[in-house]
């Protein structure tokens, strides 16, 4: 599972092939979390308020790098990129 990015202590990953809907995984401390890219909203597991919002602005940032990086690891060749940390 690829790291795409750490900031303020999270960070994000995404599996290789994963289902839909297109999603990554975050991690902070003993919180984990999958997260929709499209909404922003958990999907599964539990982060703190504070860090899902940072989450959330970060994918605002980061939209179409993370459906890039969804859709390329679903497919061979497989292809991601890290992206930028919210600063």
């Amino acid at each position: 599972m690829p790291e795409i990015c750490r900031f303020y202590g999270i960070i994000i990953k995404m599996f290789f092939n994963d289902h839909y809907p297109a999603h990554f995984h975050a991690e902070y401390g003993e919180f984990r979390a999958m997260i929709s890219i499209e909404t922003g909203e958990i999907l599964d597991g539990e982060l703190p308020t504070k860090q899902l919002k940072l989450i959330q602005a970060w994918i605002i940032l980061h939209e179409k790098e993370l459906n890039d990086n969804f859709e390329g690891l679903r497919k061979l060749p497989v292809t991601w990129h890290t992206i930028n940390p919210l600063n």
